[in-house]
């Protein structure tokens, strides 16, 4: 069974910075990464990485937030620097297998002064 806990998020100032972690159980995951989701609006991609390390981002993120992941750990991490208020939603881990994907209950990222 598939267990994915997340953790990291919370308040800070514009220009700030934050590290979420999401440490997943239950098998070997191809594909990991990030979403965020605003009321009403659709989830939309972050950030992803593969298990060999290639990484792909959203425009809006690139060059603030970077995303690597721990495979001995079955971790995921997305470290965002220079937050932006506009960067203020509920961020989702997603794990990907070849038959399946799996979402973690989201956390909240308020970037606000």
């Amino acid at each position: 069974q598939v267990q994915l806990v997340e953790s990291g998020g919370g308040l800070v100032q514009p220009g700030g910075s934050l590290r979420l972690s999401c440490a997943a159980s239950g098998t070997i995951f191809a594909n990991m990464g990030w979403y965020r989701q605003l009321p009403g609006k659709q989830r939309d991609l972050v950030a992803a990485i593969t298990r060999g390390g290639s990484t792909n981002y959203a425009d809006s993120v690139k060059g603030r937030f970077t995303i690597s992941r721990d495979n001995a750990k079955n971790t995921v991490y997305l470290q965002m620097n220079s937050l932006k208020p506009e960067d203020t939603a509920v961020y989702y881990c997603n794990v990907r297998t070849i038959l399946a994907e799996y979402w973690g209950q989201g956390t909240q990222v308020t970037v606000s002064s």
